[in-house]
């Protein structure tokens, strides 16, 4: 089965990264970095959520796939994700959910950041446990991670920094901006996918929405007690990076069933983590009503 649909490669690789820069750019302009301060008492919550983030998704698909009985290829295209942390777009879905202010964007940067050691090491795991003879070089996962995500977030944290005037007149553009260009992705994305999530099987679509709701409670569980961090750390451990999943079958020349399985996933975790995001926002007022 072919992975491209019928958008055209560079229309599509083109919007996503428009869409990608101008979302971390937007929450960059928002991000107070004394805010951070917050993060580092609390080395506990931060722990648990890589945790969470790195190796309990990465355990729990294996364990989904194993009991679904999932065929080898999709079963690889899945864990592949499940090892990719790090969602350009998980951030601001977090910060819109309610996620904690000074939390969501610290523990963003840190996957980003981690994920340049993580996915090497995790891919060596991966290729002994498959027997396989699968590598990806650090360098090619900080590429990918400096360009698509520090580059922008760091422009906009730095200009709030230094022009906080010019950083809000920005932003009352460039966040409505993102929100069109998430529109127009997520559009192009389900015309040219969509005739590869039906033709995926339900076995598949199972274990895909399995791991992502377990990543979800994971995550929701492993957040602490704060309502925003719980937040935080379960849409983080739920939101994977396909970029980085696809660079690893990429550089390995994987079987098309794999990164077809990376497109799958995309999809289906995207409309899975939906209800727990209308749910957090529904949650958030309440409790700010609570705490005032």
């Amino acid at each position: 089965m072919p992975i491209s649909g019928p958008i055209p490669e560079w229309l599509l690789t083109a919007v996503a990264a428009a869409t990608i820069f101008t979302v971390m750019l937007d929450v960059g302009l928002g991000v107070v970095l004394r805010e951070f301060r917050w993060v580092w008492r609390h080395p506990g919550l931060v722990a648990r959520s890589l945790f969470a983030v790195l190796i309990a998704v990465p355990a729990l698909a294996l364990l989904v796939c194993r009991l679904l009985g999932i065929p080898r290829p999709v079963e690889i295209g899945i864990v592949l994700m499940a090892i990719s942390p790090g969602a350009p777009v998980a951030l601001r879905r977090s910060l819109g959910a309610g996620g904690h202010r000074s939390f969501a964007p610290a523990l963003q940067i840190l996957l980003a950041l981690i994920a340049v050691v993580s996915m090497p090491l995790s891919i060596a795991a991966l290729d002994h446990y498959y027997a396989g003879h699968a590598s990806v070089a650090p360098g090619h996962v900080a590429r990918q991670v400096f360009i698509a995500q520090l580059i922008p977030l760091g422009i906009g944290i730095l200009t709030r920094k230094a022009f906080p005037t010019l950083a809000s007149s920005l932003s009352r553009w460039i966040g409505p901006l993102g929100t069109i260009l998430l529109v127009v992705l997520a559009t192009l994305a389900i015309v040219d996918v969509w005739e590869v999530v039906a033709h995926a099987g339900a076995r598949v679509g199972l274990a895909i929405a399995l791991t992502t709701a377990s990543a979800l409670a994971v995550g929701h569980l492993m957040g602490g007690p704060d309502e925003g961090t719980r937040t935080a750390v379960a849409i983080s451990s739920a939101a994977r990076n396909p970029g980085l999943a696809l660079l690893v079958a990429a550089l390995n020349a994987a079987e098309p069933a794999v990164g077809v399985t990376v497109l799958v996933y995309l999809a289906i975790s995207a409309i899975t983590v939906l209800p727990y995001v209308l749910w957090r926002r529904r949650a958030r007022p309440a409790a700010e009503t609570a705490e005032s």
